[in-house]
């Protein structure tokens, strides 16, 4: 496995873990025992750099991914780097698979999340701390100065904001210096690729979440695919829907093609893709199958030219492709 550094400083794996499918969202949650086995061998394997945050959980533990990702790291917490969330909970009262948010940073919010975090991860700091979403009760400012208490105190050494726009990093960075951003990124969810520019001027890194779209463009799913309609959020995106797997025939044509080309995987080829785009992209795919992980990993020593990143790119610009995820809604705190 090979490094980048986001930001100035914060160096980690070029391919992280994200740590959100094994508590939340992709099925019933693993077992504990199974979850800690896979995090530890993730290690093993030379990821250094894990994600996860305060609600990523169920009704009945919204917190069990970060007390699973303390518990896992917890032996090894001096090699490894790890990033959490707050500013967000979801609206339990609703029977969508894919709750509501809604956004709350206030302050005393956020020292109360921090504390929460610190204790659930078994940690003395957090080395990533993202605002999950924007409160758009709360200037970003005052949540940036609350981050500059949080590092003068050691509670956490960087920050950062998901899905985050160009408005909102700068007035953000100008308060206390971001490391990196975590927004949605892969072949089928380009549209942050217009924040390059301001990302390599401030010097801040991208962490791209659902950086295989979900685990649509591993090329593994077909119209027979079945997900769990209460715990997995893939039964209602529309990349996994039968007129969506119809539309993206094209796009697993062109994958399984490169694969071919680079004796490769599909997934490999989608990481390889965004890994030689950017030197301060980090994806951070995730997996319940060690077998994922590894392929995974191994994404991370296929280099792929700038004409082969560029023949990509004109192939995906001209190709027709369903929507992604489909969006979450978002509730007022008031």
């Amino acid at each position: 496995m090979e490094y980048r550094v986001l930001g100035k400083n914060l160096k980690v794996s070029e391919i992280g873990f994200g740590c959100m499918g094994l508590s939340h969202a992709y099925g019933k949650p693993v077992d504990k025992k199974d979850g800690i086995r896979l995090l530890r061998e993730a290690v093993e394997m030379g990821y250094t750099f894990f994600d996860t945050a305060e609600v990523y959980g169920t009704a009945g533990n919204p917190h069990a991914n970060e007390e699973l990702a303390g518990e896992a790291l917890k032996s090894v917490r001096d090699k490894v780097v790890i990033a959490t969330k707050f500013g967000i909970h979801f609206d339990m009262g609703s029977k969508d698979v894919n709750k509501p948010l809604v956004p709350d940073s206030r302050p005393e919010v956020i020292r109360a999340s921090a504390e929460a975090s610190l204790r659930r991860l078994d940690t003395d700091h957090i080395d990533l701390y993202y605002q999950h979403r924007n409160d758009p009760n709360v200037p970003i400012e005052e949540v940036a100065g609350v981050m500059a208490e949080l590092m003068q105190e050691g509670k956490i050494t960087h920050w950062g904001l998901s899905e985050a726009d160009e408005d909102t990093i700068r007035r953000a960075h100008a308060v206390c210096p971001l490391t990196a951003i975590q927004n949605r990124y892969s072949m089928m969810a380009r549209w942050h690729e217009k924040l390059f520019p301001v990302l390599e001027e401030l010097q801040i890194g991208y962490v791209a979440f659902s950086p295989l779209a979900n685990g649509f463009l591993s090329a593994r799913y077909g119209k027979e695919a079945v997900f769990d309609s209460q715990y997995d959020y893939r039964s209602v995106m529309p990349q996994f829907s039968g007129q969506g797997i119809d539309k993206n025939r094209k796009l697993i044509a062109l994958l399984h093609k490169t694969a071919e080309e680079k004796c490769a995987t599909p997934a490999q080829i989608s990481l390889a893709w965004m890994l030689c785009k950017k030197p301060y992209l980090v994806p951070i795919p995730g997996t319940r199958n060690i077998g994922r992980m590894l392929e995974n990993a191994d994404a991370s020593a296929i280099r792929l030219t700038a004409s082969e990143v560029k023949a990509l790119d004109d192939a995906l610009d001209k190709m027709e492709m369903s929507d992604v995820f489909g969006g979450t809604k978002i509730l007022s705190a008031s």
